[in-house]
């Protein structure tokens, strides 16, 4: 199983389809083919592996696969059906397929009489494919917060200067983060202050090859000089401050992760309503002190309401750190 996770891990990162290995095992436990998917509209990864297979073909095999084969037809047919016409003895899954439409695998084989067994290192599999698993169960994109701050949780100097916190290695992993998720998140607030570009971009300043869509949230229009309109992926602007109604319509647009940068207004909401999936807390070692806070109001009335976080990672960068946490009361994804 541990193989089938890793073979997924060379599938695209990001799209609609997850990242899934498959391994196929001859009876007395060795190697008959292996596969992983490739991206939409390409053979999953149980058809990729039962493509590789001799004149032998698969009766009697068992499929190892890091998630539940699926049991619908979209652009390619059920993962199931073609393991049942192939003659596999044995199917055995990490994770069960959240779908509406592609779950069921499992079942339709069982009923077809093949052996199987899920749930085999379900933890290392959820991790694997977490982003796309938040989007399957949750209805709504990968949702990453990040800040960076001083020591003390400051964002800013008394008078709203801002630049620079951190330094260059902590910046240059931000841009790089950036590119990485589909959108860009700030508030109306952010770009009257700030009139930031919101693009990702290299050492040197050039613009990255992949750049994530500015969407900025609230109720007032973007002035028409803001240097955000001029981003090589337009705007979004929402015209709304309902978080959920925004994350709705951006995966309705085909936006699977968000980037959200915004003010501590911004991120606070997001935190309050429980809408993070990561937290990307970059620290400085400096002192700041004044009003300007990371986060402003939580819901967090005594301390027994704090929210308590589980850090994933840490990171050095330069002379900054980069911690990674995640909600402790939520179950991965």
């Amino acid at each position: 199983m541990r193989r089938a996770i890793d073979l997924g891990q060379n599938g695209p990162a990001r799209g609609v389809n997850p990242q899934v290995g498959c391994v196929l095992l001859h009876p007395d436990g060795t190697l008959a083919a292996e596969g992983w998917h490739r991206g939409a509209g390409t053979p999953h990864a149980e058809v990729d592996a039962l493509s590789k297979l001799g004149e032998a073909g698969a009766r009697g095999l068992t499929a190892v696969v890091s998630l539940e084969p699926c049991n619908h037809t979209g652009r390619t047919g059920p993962c199931s059906a073609a393991l049942i016409d192939a003659g596999v003895a044995r199917v055995v899954y990490a994770v069960s397929d959240p779908g509406d439409v592609s779950r069921g695998g499992a079942q339709r084989l069982l009923d077809s009489g093949v052996d199987v067994i899920g749930g085999i290192l379900a933890d290392e599999a959820t991790e694997a494919i977490r982003p796309w698993l938040v989007v399957a169960r949750h209805g709504r994109p990968f949702v990453t917060v990040k800040w960076a701050s001083s020591l003390d949780g400051r964002t800013a100097a008394a008078d709203g200067s801002s630049q620079w916190i951190t330094g260059a290695a902590a910046r240059q992993d931000v841009h790089r983060r950036r590119a990485e998720h589909d959108a860009i998140l700030v508030g109306t607030g952010t770009v009257l202050a700030d009139d930031p570009t919101l693009t990702a971009r290299d050492e040197r300043g050039e613009l990255l090859p992949d750049q994530p869509v500015p969407v900025v949230v609230g109720e007032r229009p973007v002035p028409g000089a803001a240097r955000v309109r001029q981003h090589p992926r337009g705007l979004v602007e929402s015209g709304s401050r309902d978080l959920g109604r925004v994350l709705g319509d951006l995966l309705d647009r085909g936006v699977r992760s968000v980037f959200v940068e915004g003010g501590p207004t911004v991120a606070s909401e997001f935190i309050r309503l429980g809408l993070v999936d990561d937290y990307l807390v970059y620290l400085a070692p400096t002192l700041i002190g004044g009003p300007h806070t990371a986060l402003d109001r939580l819901g967090v009335e005594t301390i027994d309401d704090q929210r308590r976080l589980r850090v994933t990672d840490v990171t050095p960068l330069g002379d900054d750190l980069l911690i990674v946490a995640r909600d402790t009361l939520r179950r991965t994804p």
